[in-house]
């Protein structure tokens, strides 16, 4: 699996357009995301902060999910995706009405950044915590962030289990021929 990481500069960076994103938008300034001030960062960094990556955005109150949106490919650079995935899980989650300026004053959010997904060799090696999971069966996908089975708290079978009924297929799905399981990393850290 790719090792990969960012600077702390690079984090603060992604946590201001979050917030930015987030806050315009409640404020009614809709824009386009704002280009970092690229002289403040080394070339690396800026490779990173370009670089085409998936990243979800979670955001809770009191511990209760409130919003997450993400996408495991990287469609556009990261500083990109992140802006973007902040405002859809903020005002476009399904799930959820859009926020209001009273909840995102009680708001935790929380980004993770994705490695590249790849094929899992053996799902015994899945690490809980430090897996995210992929499941790809009979035309349906399931996706977990490696932080979901913690908080939750499953083991192995648990979380394999609980992707198949994600991915809304039988438990045990993932073991059955054409099943496809993916498993990737992902840094997350908390918007301050």
């Amino acid at each position: 699996m790719e090792d990969f990481s960012l600077s702390e500069k690079c984090k603060q960076c992604l946590a201001f357009l979050v917030r930015e994103s987030i806050e315009s938008a409640l404020e009614g300034r809709h824009g386009n995301c704002p280009e970092p001030h690229w002289q403040d960062f080394s070339d690396l960094e800026q490779q990173s902060l370009k670089k085409h990556q998936g990243a979800f955005v979670t955001l809770t109150i009191n511990g209760r999910l409130r919003g997450c949106i993400g996408s495991i490919l990287g469609y556009e650079p990261l500083y990109c995706n992140v802006w973007h995935m902040a405002h859809s899980a903020a005002f476009s989650d399904p799930r959820f009405s859009p926020l209001t300026v009273r909840e995102w004053a009680e708001c935790h959010v929380e980004i993770s950044v994705l490695s590249p997904a790849t094929p899992c060799p053996d799902p015994q090696k899945i690490v809980i915590g430090t897996h995210g999971l992929i499941l790809r069966y009979g035309g349906r996908t399931g996706v977990f962030l490696p932080q979901v089975p913690v908080e939750q708290g499953w083991n192995l079978s648990q979380y394999l289990d609980q992707l198949c009924l994600k991915a809304g297929v039988a438990m045990g799905s993932w073991q059955k021929p054409g099943a496809e399981l993916y498993w990737y990393e992902a840094l997350v850290f908390p918007v301050i």
